[in-house]
């Protein structure tokens, strides 16, 4: 599969001061597959080194972090020639051995012309980290997310499509293959972007084992609580990532801690909603009082809404018959627009930008806020197709006046009173 990732991998190959690159994400959005087929194209080797497989690999680090004592070792251990400038060295599920991934920043000081990738599900997680340090200012830090629609309709082979998308967006004309493109964005709300999910509907549409995968990989995610926590911040952790459905389904999406359980407290949860932060696999969107600039400067403590980090495990969460929710027609409302609001979540997190939402004293709320490059502030709300008018966004507008409005719906392209509207499916057209 084409994904976007690569575009950043080729900019760091060519760069004169180049760093170690860390590529962290969510288990099993992509990061191996798109690092080895990289290093099978662009480079003479690859020498592949799993510190979750491989337990000898430990050794080798607890002896020495210097370069100059690891690349004979590591050369004789893969049983490959080390090249300087011509070998990939990839360093997978390097959040298990904090030595390797200090050693990173000695690979930056003491032998920059060797290529040094990295990629781990869970480094941002401070619980994993216990005696060494991370190489803050020695690394070139990368996320990967899940497929976003232009990368799930490149693996349909519809690429074509998102030029069409893209242009209607630039020119903000209405698009003549609006429902076309609503139908393959229903698909993709269903499926979510995971890579194996998408492989699996494009070999054999086999809609059952579509689900099995999606109920695997949470399984794995629930295992992986368990592996980087305690036995009790484990089962804290599962359950904020369990309660997500619940904290969902509410007319407000606002997260209570009563809802994981009956006398739950934010300093019992706090911690385990973080750890979930960190590890990619859901998306914290904090509550901006007043939205001036920097938007972080004026989130309220304690109010926020969380998402997951794909539609498709969220439906296989919610328990969602797959099939069902791409056969009926798209409507965003109900559970459909829990879904349509967690993928607006994601796309904007993908494209770059961090999301918040706006509230007015409980009376008014828009979805989301965001800041683009240009410091400009910009609202965006998440409509149904039956009612795209939105009193909390008039009520914004007229309090804040800001340069532009975004209304996201199954409405096609348009523009009015610099509101202005996008399809769903073209929420990839939207740059900071």
């Amino acid at each position: 599969m084409e994904r976007k990732i690569q575009s950043v991998l080729y900019k760091w190959k060519a760069a004169s001061k180049r760093l170690p690159l860390l590529l962290q994400g969510a288990r099993q959005v992509g990061k191996t597959h798109s690092l080895l087929n990289f290093g099978k194209e662009h480079y003479r080797n690859v020498v592949y080194l799993n510190f979750e497989s491989n337990p000898e690999l430990h050794a080798i680090f607890d002896a020495s972090i210097s370069p100059g004592k690891l690349i004979p070792q590591l050369s004789i251990l893969s049983g490959t020639n080390i090249f300087e400038e011509e070998t990939l060295i990839f360093f997978d599920e390097i959040q298990n051995c904090e030595r390797a991934l200090t050693s990173l920043k000695y690979f930056a000081e003491e032998a920059p012309a060797y290529h040094v990738a990295a990629a781990g599900s869970l480094l941002g997680v401070a619980l994993n980290r216990s005696k060494y340090s991370f190489p803050v200012g020695k690394v070139q830090i990368e996320h990967v997310f899940p497929l976003d629609f232009e990368e799930f309709l490149w693996a349909l082979d519809k690429k074509e499509a998102t030029s069409i998308i893209s242009e209607c967006f630039h020119e903000q004309h209405e698009c003549a293959l609006h429902k076309n493109f609503l139908d393959l964005f229903q698909l993709y709300l269903s499926l979510g972007g995971m890579p194996r999910v998408v492989k699996e509907f494009i070999d054999s549409r086999d809609w059952d084992f579509i689900t099995s995968i999606q109920k695997e990989i949470l399984f794995g995610y629930t295992a992986d609580m368990s592996k980087y926590a305690d036995a009790m911040e484990s089962l804290r952790i599962a359950a904020v990532y369990h309660s997500i459905p619940s904290q969902l389904a509410k007319p407000n999406r606002k997260f209570q801690y009563s809802i994981i359980k009956t006398g739950a407290r934010a300093n019992t949860y706090e911690s385990p909603v973080e750890w979930l932060a960190a590890s990619g696999l859901i998306i914290k969107v904090q509550k901006c009082q007043i939205p001036e600039l920097p938007l972080k400067a004026f989130t309220v403590s304690g109010y926020f809404k969380i998402y997951m980090h794909d539609t498709g495990l969220l439906c296989s969460k919610l328990g969602l018959n797959n099939e069902m929710i791409s056969l009926e027609p798209l409507q965003i409302d109900g559970i459909k627009g829990v879904l349509a609001e967690n993928y607006v979540a994601t796309a904007l997190q993908f494209n770059g930008f961090e999301p918040y939402y706006w509230e007015s004293e409980g009376k008014a709320e828009v979805d989301f806020i965001v800041q683009n490059k240009k410091g400009e502030i910009i609202p965006v709300e998440v409509k149904s197709s039956e009612n795209v008018r939105s009193k909390s966004l008039t009520e914004y507008n007229k309090k804040f006046k800001p340069v532009r409005s975004y209304r996201v719906s199954t409405k096609n392209f348009g523009i009015e009173n610099n509101l202005v509207s996008i399809p769903l499916y073209a929420m990839f057209c939207l740059k900071p």
